[in-house]
């Protein structure tokens, strides 16, 4: 069906429209992979799905900021292969369209499920459906797996996600000229590094076979490689893209804390690193064959750190606050940002108004990132967001706008994985876009959040709009996973990167 066709006018309603139908209504100004969870589940509750699109006068510019035309956003909807038809509410009301149509299903968001909450003209609606079918609350199946690598190749879909970024920029007027200035400017941010440090092991391996004695899988070691990573790499990547930047860090009193000092130290980064005899060093190493990981095994410690160490931590803090213009919180939950540290940071910000970026990384970990208070940016990936609220049903937006609330934060970046990232920006202009993943098919992910939250940081401490950076993120986590290992990626090769994505 052509996406014209499936655009039907309120006073033919009735004509196009048969029996066995999913109903959705919302906003759509921007359609990001929350909204496509929330369609493709109502698609499988009945034969055809329509979708009801929040007219222009409707819309709460307070709410959404800047936004797509009615007409614009009911195009973009019936874009989407799923959608059977598309009708713009107009002048008419939820109920109205209802008592027209008569769906067997009204589709909501998990956010319109507290009766508390829900706007009169929701509750109506309900009422009005619930006489002919049924109402579900379902903002769609949480997965953290690229599913559209079942359906197609790994090309087709690299290139269509370049096409989507490139339409991203050319909507927000964002050229390959105005992101090479920005990164020109990298070099005017001044910015402390602080978390947990992690060397990471690389061991390559070729397989043997299965052993005789029990079902395991026996490998024959060939070579291994130690990456810095944590906190560590954040540091290398900042200064690769030609940022000032000082590290503090507490390490355990062996040889894995020499190769962290030496590495760092020979990228002219000025260190603040204590030792803590009572931890090694976070030490990880991953067993690989041919490319792919078999397993993975962590030496450490997550303890918090000493009451003196944490005060030698306070002491640099505050000697280091007057000069610097951003301070980078990577935390990894394994002892080193005590909540002694954090209210120290959180206060030397406000004295000295330093821009404030957290990233908390908890995989294996437990960890919260509603404990960054009134930052600049946070980037919590969507588990670690549902983890926070513990919410796994809720859509994505809701989460991420309660997440930003909850924090007071200016802006928070969360990551889909594979899907991308939505940004979003908050206070009296909110603002949000989603950015795809430039690769879908990675080489290694360990080092793709740091790599982002590196360029984040020092886009947005250098000038940059949270979309600017958002686009030189996107650009710098691609060359992230595109190698096995943690490198630093420098600004040349981000520069030539961009160009080669924006042309």
């Amino acid at each position: 069906m052509l996406t014209q066709n499936k655009i039907i006018p309120i006073d033919a309603v009735m004509a196009n429209i048969s029996s066995d139908i999913a109903l959705c209504y919302g906003h759509f100004n921007l359609i990001h992979p929350g909204h496509l969870r929330y369609l493709q589940h109502a698609k499988t509750l009945a034969e055809k799905l329509f979708v009801i699109v929040v007219s222009d006068a409707e819309l709460d510019k307070d709410s959404f900021g800047s936004h797509f035309s009615e007409n614009e956003r009911a195009e973009s909807v019936a874009n989407l292969q799923i959608v059977d038809g598309v009708i713009i509410l107009n002048k008419n009301t939820l109920k109205g369209l209802i008592d027209k149509i008569k769906p067997n299903v009204l589709v909501l968001g998990k956010e319109f499920e507290n009766t508390h909450s829900r706007p009169n003209q929701i509750q109506e609606a309900i009422n009005a459906v619930e006489l002919v079918g049924k109402v579900v609350f379902h903002a769609g199946e949480v997965h953290y797996f690229n599913a559209n690598l079942l359906h197609g190749n790994v090309v087709d879909i690299e290139n269509s996600s370049k096409i989507q970024f490139q339409k991203i920029c050319k909507k927000h007027q964002i050229t390959v000229n105005r992101l090479q200035k920005r990164i020109l400017e990298f070099s005017k941010s001044k910015l402390l590094i602080i978390g947990d440090t992690i060397v990471d092991n690389y061991v390559a391996c070729d397989a043997l076979g299965m052993s005789a004695e029990a079902p395991v899988l026996v490998v024959k070691e060939l070579e291994n490689r130690e990456f810095i990573g944590g906190a560590a790499i954040v540091a290398s990547h900042v200064r690769a893209l030609g940022a000032e930047c000082h590290y503090i860090s507490v390490v355990g009193d062996d040889p894995q804390s020499k190769v962290v000092r030496e590495s760092l130290k020979e990228q002219n980064i000025k260190i603040d690193i204590f030792t803590d005899k009572e931890r090694p060093t976070t030490y990880k190493t991953r067993y690989m064959v041919e490319g792919q990981k078999l397993f993975r095994v962590s030496c450490i410690k997550d303890h918090k750190i000493s009451i003196e160490i944490e005060q030698k931590v306070i002491n640099s803090l505050t000697k280091l606050a007057p000069s610097i213009d951003g301070i980078m919180v990577s935390d990894f939950v394994y002892g080193v940002i005590t909540p002694n540290i954090l209210d120290a940071i959180t206060s030397l910000s406000t004295q000295y108004s330093i821009k404030l970026y957290g990233d908390l990384q908890c995989s294996s970990q437990v960890g919260k990132v509603t404990k960054f208070r009134g930052f600049d940016l946070i980037t919590p990936t969507e588990k670690e967001a549902r983890i926070a609220l513990d919410d796994n049903e809720s859509g994505i937006e809701w989460i991420s706008n309660t997440i930003l609330k909850e924090t007071n934060s200016k802006n928070i970046l969360t990551k889909l994985g594979s899907d991308g990232f939505i940004a979003y920006k908050g206070g009296k202009s909110p603002q949000r876009q989603n950015f795809p993943a430039l690769t879908v098919n990675p080489v290694d992910v360990t080092g793709a959040g740091d790599s982002l939250f590196a360029a984040m940081s020092v886009s947005l401490s250098s000038g940059s709009s949270l979309i600017e950076a958002s686009a030189i993120g996107t650009c710098m986590a691609s060359l992230a996973v595109n190698e096995v290992g943690n490198t630093q990626i420098s600004k040349e090769k981000l520069g030539i990167f961009i160009e080669e994505i924006l042309n």
